[in-house]
């Protein structure tokens, strides 16, 4: 069965066809970054209308580059949430619509099960059980996985997700949009071992994440240096250090509590280099396997819903022809297909 994956939860129109038995058969996406960049950070009335703009565009060559006509698409998966509601409206829309003019099923997709997912669709995928962590701009979670469905939130942020304290913490250093990969960047030419920063939540059990107060000494710091680049990029070095070192020694606490041996991450920021760097060395202490998706599905995308979907729809999920979408979603409150 082909499955045609369409994702609108933010500012990345990704669209995709995945068959059953053969795989990912042609994938497209579309990033809006040029255009929120003079805004320092995404403007969700834009966003949605870049995704009315460019959606059936990218569907229609998506079904080009992977050789199928409509007739031979037999399900829809769509990005219902979380995510800002005027672009999950675009997508869920459209889908609902092509699903109903196509008579044949679609089904709503949580945007972070789809990244939670994204390394099944690598070559050597991961087997289950295993603990994964999420990190994007949005969410950091350690999760246990069970299967496709089953999943228990093992931890959390508290306030600012991983990514959200990147960017902000970018902007603080004066660096464009979006300034995860830009810090990442300057940390490189930062000195280690002049400045000190604290691991938040480490010297205390549980697996929950704080990342607000890092922020707050990131900003004390700066204020504290003359604010050239070589301060800027210790500054940022150090940040990252911190957050990727917090990281590290949460999924380490959770392998370790959950007596499992593989580690899946996923999301935006685990295309960090670093932080793969540094997990993987962990898994190595441990024994144990981690998996990433490669470097281009780690972001928002198409292939990730398309894949997450088709699993729904093998086992036998129908929805009904309602246009529905969550901002808010938590991802403990799915359940298996």
């Amino acid at each position: 069965m082909n499955v045609l994956g369409i994702e609108t939860s933010c500012d990345e129109t990704g669209v995709a066809v995945y068959h059953s038995e053969r795989g990912l058969q042609a994938h497209a996406l579309y990033s809006q970054v040029q255009t929120h960049a003079d805004y320092g950070g995404v403007v969700p009335e834009l966003a949605s209308r870049d995704h009315v703009r460019k959606l059936i565009p990218l569907i229609r060559q998506v079904l080009r580059d992977a050789g199928t006509e409509a007739d031979r698409i037999g399900g829809i998966a769509y990005t219902a949430g979380p995510g800002l509601i005027g672009a999950l409206l675009v997508g869920a829309s459209v889908a609902r619509s092509l699903a109903w003019a196509w008579n044949i099923p679609s089904v709503a997709v949580h945007h972070m099960e789809g990244h939670l997912l994204a390394p099944l669709l690598e070559p050597d995928p991961p087997e289950f059980p295993f603990v994964a962590l999420l990190v994007s701009g949005g969410h950091t979670q350690l999760v246990r996985v069970e299967g496709v469905g089953a999943y228990e939130l093992l931890g959390e942020s508290l306030d600012d997700a991983a990514g959200e304290a990147f960017d902000k913490t970018a902007k603080m250093l004066g660096l464009g949009y979006p300034g995860g990969p830009a810090l990442a960047r300057l940390a490189e030419k930062g000195a280690a071992g002049r400045f000190e920063f604290p691991r938040p939540m480490t010297d205390r059990p549980g697996l929950d994440f704080s990342f607000s107060g890092l922020k707050t000494h990131t900003l004390t710091t700066l204020a504290n240096t003359a604010g050239e680049r070589q301060d800027r990029a210790d500054v940022a070095h150090a940040f990252q250090e911190s957050v990727v070192e917090t990281l590290v020694i949460k999924c380490r606490r959770a392998l370790r509590e959950c007596g499992l041996t593989r580690l899946v991450v996923a999301g935006g920021v685990s295309a960090n280099l670093l932080m793969r760097r540094r997990l993987a060395e962990m898994a190595n202490e441990e024994a144990c396997l981690v998996h990433f998706p490669r470097l281009e599905f780690c972001t928002d995308n198409g292939a990730m819903i398309a894949f997450a979907g088709c699993q729904r729809l093998l086992n036998g999920r129908v929805e009904p022809l309602e246009i529905r979408a969550w901002p808010r979603w938590p991802l403990d409150e799915l359940k298996p297909p």
